[in-house]
């Protein structure tokens, strides 16, 4: 376990299933909203590390059968997790917390890239065009990743613990009312937007001054 004090015993039996499953990779990684506190996750995300072609969609398929609920599978190997951990403050979000069936060694430093960057920061216009359309979980997903491209940014650690502790900081909101929605839409935009903002001219100034 990576970040988690405690976990469901039920939930503790479904990844021993994945496990078990999955026998014949070499590493697989549980992480996501399914080893949050309670049952309030859509579905499983799964990490598969082999360095062997990995058929995506089936394998989804099969779990999703074998376990009744819906897995959402990446697969990669090794090198390309640690790349995208250097690069990526989802990929650093991602594994702030999870549970593994061997041991993970993660040695990386973060590589700024300004580009892949501002891709990431698109995902979260849509909070600001489209407040009222969205739910509670949506509108926090969009906020945790604007607040892990912000700690990215400042070489900080990107955890669920510092994300949620940040949303607090800068946009003097509990993660928890964002999720049920019950947030005051005025207050919350008037700072979503101003760390936007700053976000933005950030990454446009290492745009325009990075290697072309």
């Amino acid at each position: 376990y990576y970040g988690i004090n405690r976990l469901e015993p039920i939930k503790v039996m479904v990844i021993q299933k994945i496990f078990n499953e999955l026998h014949n990779l070499d590493n697989i990684i549980v992480t996501g909203s399914f080893l949050e506190k309670g049952f309030q996750f859509n579905d499983i995300d799964v990490v598969l590390i082999d360095d062997k072609k990995i058929d995506v969609k089936k394998t989804e398929e099969h779990l999703s059968k074998t376990l009744g609920l819906r897995a959402h599978i990446i697969a990669l190997n090794y090198k390309v997790l640690l790349k995208g951990l250097e690069t990526d403050p989802l990929y650093q979000a991602m594994m702030g917390r999870y549970v593994t069936k061997k041991k993970l060694i993660l040695r990386y430093k973060n590589k700024v890239n300004y580009k892949l960057l501002d891709l990431h920061l698109l995902k979260s216009k849509p909070l600001i065009e489209n407040f009222d359309y969205l739910t509670g979980s949506q509108k926090y997903e969009i906020t945790r990743n604007l607040v892990a491209i912000y700690l990215f940014l400042n070489n900080r650690k990107i955890s669920n613990e510092s994300i949620n502790s940040e949303i607090k900081e800068l946009l003097k909101e509990n993660p928890t009312d964002i999720k049920l929605n019950m947030i005051n839409k005025t207050a919350f935009l008037k700072g979503y937007k101003k760390l936007y903002g700053k976000l933005f001219n950030k990454i446009m100034e290492g745009v325009k001054n990075g290697p072309k």
